[in-house]
């Protein structure tokens, strides 16, 4: 039924600019009545970074952007929802238009820039909800003219400590200026172990908290082993793989629209997220759970990534094509594939394709 009625809103919300649309969104979320998650497949239960995962599909950061209706979006389906990426300060981000759709490829570039407001709104809404169910990370960014942006991170760990059920440090997105800069190795090492110390100095008092890092698609295979060795280096957590891609895939045919500036995100972005997903399994998949993003938009896009190594997977702009059932969607096709296999939960699954998937079959 709620697939059913997502579809039927498509057209409606598409009427309107993307920005436009997706506030439009968030409003009808606010309204919605508060009501239980719907009742999963017990195979698809997932214990990942110490936490229990009721299914692996997450809504990325970046739909909720100030904390909002984390309620809403578990109520839809949702393993778990992230927020997000929230910066000490407020911060208006780029200038409009800044979303742009590219309906025949199922794809969205976006430039937003980290617009938010702001730790003190974020953290007011999550305190708001504490005591209620349901796995809500926060994803932490830096202002844009910080001074010293792994303060920022810092900062992010101390606010949210108490309310977040993990954090994900954001170095990826390509809308603010030099924030990938900070993937590179020796900054990544600085970033990583201050914020480590600033989560193991909040555990005291809200209990250890998980730190994944979330990285972009377009690393080279060096900067994947620098980041691979900070990742064991510092003991992160997780790794979120990927973000969106500053690259333009030679197959789009959107051209037009794919000229704007910012990342490329939907179905486009599958393949190389998915490989550099594949990629870093062969480096980590030892060491942290793995969470695949990128393209997700059906069930077998999703078992695609566990097979590349995801341990869970994160979607966004498939929502804005396939509307407000695509996580149960997902799950319901997820549990046919056990079924399928005669397996009783995802753990076989993952990775089991990497080696094909890091060598872009």
């Amino acid at each position: 039924m709620l697939e059913s009625l997502g579809r039927l809103a498509i057209p409606f919300f598409h009427a309107f600019d993307a920005e436009t649309a997706h506030g439009m969104a968030i409003a009808s979320l606010r309204l919605k009545p508060r009501t239980a998650p719907p009742a999963g497949d017990r195979r698809l239960h997932v214990r990942a970074f110490g936490l229990d995962f009721p299914n692996p599909v997450g809504l990325a950061a970046g739909f909720d952007k100030n904390a909002e209706v984390p309620d809403a979006i578990l109520s839809l389906g949702f393993g778990f929802a992230e927020v997000g990426t929230l910066t000490p300060l407020a911060q208006a981000g780029n200038p409009k238009p800044r979303i742009f759709r590219l309906p025949a490829d199922e794809g969205v570039i976006n430039r937003l820039g980290f617009n938010n407001e702001g730790h003190a709104a974020g953290l007011a809404r999550l305190k708001a909800r504490a005591g209620r169910p349901g796995i809500v990370g926060v994803n932490i960014g830096a202002n844009k003219d910080a001074a010293d942006r792994a303060a920022d991170y810092v900062a992010g760990i101390r606010t949210f400590a108490d309310v977040a059920s993990y954090f994900t440090v954001n170095v990826s997105s390509p809308n603010t200026p030099g924030l990938r800069d900070l993937q590179h190795e020796a900054a990544l090492d600085d970033l990583l172990a201050r914020v480590i110390a600033a989560r193991d100095e909040a555990a005291a008092r809200a209990g250890r908290k998980p730190v994944l890092l979330k990285i972009a698609p377009d690393v080279s295979q060096d900067e994947l082993d620098g980041i691979a060795a900070v990742v064991r280096r510092r003991g992160v957590d997780g790794l979120i793989v990927s973000n969106t891609t500053i690259s333009r895939p030679a197959e789009l045919r959107e051209r037009e629209t794919a000229r704007e500036a910012g990342g490329l995100s939907g179905r486009p972005v599958f393949a190389l997220s998915t490989r550099i997903l594949a990629q870093a399994w062969q480096r980590l998949g030892d060491v942290c759970p793995l969470v695949g993003v990128g393209g997700i938009d059906s069930a077998e896009a999703a078992w695609a990534k566990i097979e590349a190594g995801a341990t869970l997977v994160q979607v966004y702009s498939a929502m804005v094509y396939k509307g407000p059932g695509l996580a149960c969607a997902i799950n319901s096709g997820l549990a046919r594939k056990l079924d399928d296999e005669g397996l009783s939960s995802l753990s076989p699954v993952v990775g089991r394709r990497a080696a094909a998937f890091a060598a872009g079959a």
